[in-house]
């Protein structure tokens, strides 16, 4: 049940392993990394000291639980490395027994539910299963990864309505399954693709996708009880993607359409892990329970959690200041991000940073 978009069981752990391990595309990115001088010079040199050296870690993998402790050990690193500090607050006031979907926003591919499961594996809780656009999977080891780490697959390409609705249904039932039946907590975006504008909203689609498990004879507020949804905010001082986020948006507003190259993504999840991202903050919002109406006020209770627990830093206070006034930018990291840039470019650099300044000023006001 569910073959086709669960994550691997324990059981398929090891003979996963071992084809990602052959993968040279992975070879060629851990080489690059952690010996980029030995890469350059000896690439396939470089190819086999990374390959042994997977095999002799992969030797300790005997389970999916194996295997995210190994990678919470690099993501405790890569945390040290490429930020200035990383901290969460709210989960000491949640009842953690209960299996819980949590639903937050959307700035990096793959950090923002590492970043997650982090702060529940600091805490001590289980880790969540993660949800997954089949958009970003579009090679086979990509795809055997994300699964091996706990991941489940969005199917977002299907070519027709009934397709797309089946596939809905689908999502909605494992979903569900999973939190009842499974006793796991679930991530999943507040909508589809990252919030390259810096403006968190909750696509009601998303809560409708949610529901379409629920039957008639349950009311919403029953089902929202089954699926404990706790809002939860990520705040990134800086983004390692933001000067590749404004040439896209500054391109879509000039042409109306934006192609991207072969790999741009992959490049854009490496570019999140490894980038520089300043201070980073999550905060976990309560549970929403209430008789709400429809998906629409279910998404504005989301937004609302979202928007008032996003910590503000001073590129998100200074970015509003400039766009507001016209003025040059006084903080000098905000000015060696927009180097190189064009003006449309700034101005949309700017405006990222500045939107969650401005949601939450337009939520007080």
């Amino acid at each position: 049940m569910f073959d086709d978009i669960r994550p691997f069981r324990d059981e398929e752990a090891h003979g996963v392993i071992q084809n990602i391990i052959n993968e040279p595309v992975l070879q060629e990115s851990i080489a690059a990394y952690f010996i980029p001088r030995t890469n350059s010079l000896f690439p396939a040199l470089s190819h086999w000291l990374v390959k042994k050296y997977l095999k002799n870690k992969a030797k300790k993998i005997h389970s999916v639980q194996d295997f995210q402790q190994e990678v919470a050990k690099y993501l405790h690193q890569l945390i040290k490395n490429s930020t200035d500090g990383f901290s969460f607050n709210g989960l000491d006031e949640l009842d953690m027994t209960k299996p819980t979907l949590f639903i937050s926003n959307h700035r990096d591919i793959a950090l923002d539910p590492a970043l997650v499961n982090l702060s529940l594996y600091k805490s001590g809780f289980s880790t969540v299963e993660i949800a997954i656009g089949d958009n970003l999977l579009s090679k086979p080891w990509v795809s055997d990864l994300m699964r091996l780490n706990k991941s489940f697959i969005v199917k977002r390409s299907e070519k027709t309505k009934r397709a797309m609705l089946t596939a809905s249904k689908n999502l909605s039932s494992y979903i569900h399954h999973t939190l009842t039946d499974n006793a796991q907590h679930v991530w999943i975006a507040q909508r589809e693709g990252r919030a390259k504008d810096g403006l968190d909203k909750t696509n009601s689609a998303l809560i409708s996708m949610l529901l379409l498990n629920k039957g008639k004879e349950r009311t919403i507020e029953q089902y929202l009880n089954e699926l404990n949804v706790v809002p939860v905010s990520i705040s990134y001082e800086f983004d390692p993607c933001d000067k590749d986020k404004a040439v896209e948006l500054a391109t879509i507003d000039e042409t109306g359409d934006y192609k991207k190259a072969e790999g741009e993504d992959l490049r854009s999840i490496t570019q999140g892990l490894i980038g520089y991202k300043g201070c980073v903050h999550i905060e976990f919002g309560q549970p929403i329970v209430g008789d709400y109406q429809d998906s629409k006020e279910i998404a504005a209770e989301i937004d609302r959690q979202i928007i008032s627990n996003y910590k503000l830093y001073d590129s998100n206070v200074t970015a509003k200041q400039q766009l507001e006034t016209n003025g040059e930018a006084t903080s000098s990291p905000l000015l060696t991000r927009m180097e190189q840039l064009t003006q449309a470019q700034q101005h949309w650099l700017l405006t990222m940073y500045a939107n969650p300044a401005f949601a939450k000023e337009n939520q007080t006001s």
